[in-house]
């Protein structure tokens, strides 16, 4: 599989297409676009307007006798739909689908929420600023599903079936892969970080096993990651071999008594032992969020720390301390 082409359209075949950004890191996002005849869908916006836009204009050729037509958002990340509005205006002819509950969960962290933290003055500001610093969410206006379903809905678009698989909760309450058979590509929205560390926002871990046990069993020749370079499904066994690991070592943490975070150091320091080498994936300081979320699971009447600790826990896994 040859090297993907940064901030432009890959062609992976059979009229798929995926928009590779940078290393995947915070908020560079991947999308995705399935040609048919007359016909075509995205799979997935941007993280704000500007990104969005240039990724639509580069898509033109594209799109040009095979207009865009319907939105699929996999997940309620904003880097995964905040740049619908801009593909799919209010009042327009683009349908935007969604599984129900992501739909649900697109509204808890806004645009709204992400400009307040990055503009904000103190060292919360300056962690935020580090991660999203480049984006515009203050531009950014909320473009909720138009249809939403649960568990599979089929589709054609130009001919073409196209099957949406929910495989969540796992990364978020209602992930969902988009399936394309005759191109034999499955594109993972975040349920796949290529090169990168899973986070767990929903959980529980055992659903993300069994949404990577599920991909597998899809057998495509193309997966598309939600970030990172395009992959195989070796990505996903490596991903599901991280995530065994995690609820395995949080799970022995929490029956010794050990606090989360202090789980979570402990754990970091293991990581090089590890087959998978995951302390040189990217943003391995996720490692803090996934054993609070194995935390949970064990019992649900513990509190997940706020978003600006989380955020702080990972930092500081990573070597960057924001005091």
């Amino acid at each position: 599989m040859s090297d993907p082409i940064d901030g432009a359209w890959n062609d992976i075949g059979e009229g798929c297409h995926a928009y590779i950004q940078r290393d995947g890191g915070w908020g560079w996002s991947n999308a995705g676009l399935i040609v048919g005849d007359g016909a075509s869908l995205l799979v997935d916006t941007l993280f704000d307007n500007r990104l969005t836009a240039a990724m639509l204009q580069a898509a033109a050729p594209l799109t040009k006798q095979s207009p865009l037509g319907t939105v699929v958002n996999t997940h309620a990340n904003g880097d995964h739909h905040f740049g619908n509005a801009v593909a799919a205006p209010h009042g327009g002819s683009v349908t935007v689908i969604a599984s129900a509950a992501c739909a649900e969960e697109m509204t808890e962290v806004g645009p709204e929420v992400l400009a307040s933290l990055t503009a904000d003055p103190t060292d919360v500001g300056d962690m935020f600023r580090a991660l999203f610093g480049e984006f515009h969410f203050e531009e950014v206006e909320l473009r909720l599903p138009d249809r939403t379903f649960s568990d599979r809905l089929e589709l054609v678009v130009g001919g073409r079936q196209v099957s949406l698989v929910e495989l969540g909760p796992a990364h978020t309450q209602g992930d969902v892969v988009v399936h394309v058979p005759d191109a034999a590509t499955v594109f993972t929205g975040d349920l796949l970080f290529n090169g990168g560390t899973p986070i767990v926002w929903a959980g529980p871990l055992s659903n993300w096993v069994a949404a990577c046990d599920a991909i597998i069993a899809l057998a495509p020749e193309v997966v598309v990651p939600g970030h990172g370079p395009l992959a195989t499904l070796d990505a996903v066994r490596d991903a599901r071999e991280y995530l065994l690991w995690v609820e395995s070592s949080a799970t022995q943490a929490h029956a010794a008594g050990i606090d989360p975070w202090d789980a979570a150091q402990q754990l970091a320091g293991e990581l090089s032992g590890t087959s998978g080498s995951w302390d040189q994936r990217g943003e391995f300081g996720r490692l803090a969020a996934n054993v609070e979320a194995v935390y949970l699971e064990l019992d649900p009447s513990a509190q997940r720390s706020d978003l600006v600790t989380l955020f702080r826990h990972m930092a500081t896994l990573e070597g960057n301390l924001f005091t």
